[in-house]
């Protein structure tokens, strides 16, 4: 999810005429399609990719006119040249290069997540400042230490960095990112973090989304009570 209050530059205006509404579906029909090519399957109806991917025809079909892709009526999509559009819209047609700061129990399952390479993005390294850890090898790449950090992002030239650090340690990190010329963070702490306009900060906060989750439950138990009665 998104903390608008999180993000240095303000998430919600249009990026190159696209609305970030849109922007934030497009790795989702990226996926959806991907997963089709795989399977042998060239072209696809805005109905089928629509139900595949959770949306409506018709909001599918307004998102990927912003890309300049209307289909062909009768025949669909042409499923190789949308991931290409979408591709080069996510900006994921060559690698990006990503470090990941903080390697406990979260940073370790990131550090192994194999999908970062088929969705461009390259992780080059993992700092943390903890002595036991540093030096040990997770997912091919041996721990730096956290002061490494600069001067390893400038030589790689990353511009995306990930917190998986504890609360306390979130806003340091933040600032060594922002000052070693990152200016694109991926935030895991639970923490809302303060950056310069120029910075784009998405925050990830599993407990609210669980909470969120809860919430529902309890509406959709609240609902099936009331039926019953």
């Amino acid at each position: 999810m998104t903390d608008r209050a999180d993000a240095g530059r303000d998430l919600g205006v249009r990026r190159g005429g696209v609305p970030e509404a849109t922007v934030g579906r497009l790795p989702l029909y990226h996926r959806v399609l991907v997963d089709l090519a795989d399977a042998g399957v060239d072209t696809v109806s805005s109905d089928a990719l629509a139900a595949t991917a959770g949306v409506s025809p018709a909001k599918l079909r307004k998102d990927l006119s912003f890309l300049g892709s209307y289909g062909t009526r009768g025949v669909g999509y042409e499923v190789s040249v949308l991931i290409e559009q979408i591709g080069a819209e996510l900006g994921i047609s060559s690698e990006w290069p990503v470090v990941i700061v903080g390697v406990g129990h979260l940073g370790h399952a990131l550090a192994n997540y194999g999908g970062f390479t088929s969705r461009g993005f390259r992780l080059v390294a993992l700092f943390d400042e903890d002595p036991e850890l540093v030096g040990t090898d997770v997912a091919g790449l041996v721990i730096r230490p956290f002061t490494d950090l600069p001067s390893v992002a400038r030589a790689e030239g990353v511009t995306i960095g990930v917190v998986a650090t504890p609360a306390a340690a979130a806003q340091d990190v933040a600032d060594a990112l922002v000052a070693a010329g990152v200016n694109s963070v991926l935030n895991f702490a639970p923490v809302v973090l303060t950056v310069p306009p120029s910075v784009d900060v998405r925050r990830v906060d599993l407990a609210s989304e669980l909470q969120i989750l809860a919430f529902h439950q309890q509406r959709r138990g609240d609902e099936l009570g009331q039926v019953a009665r």
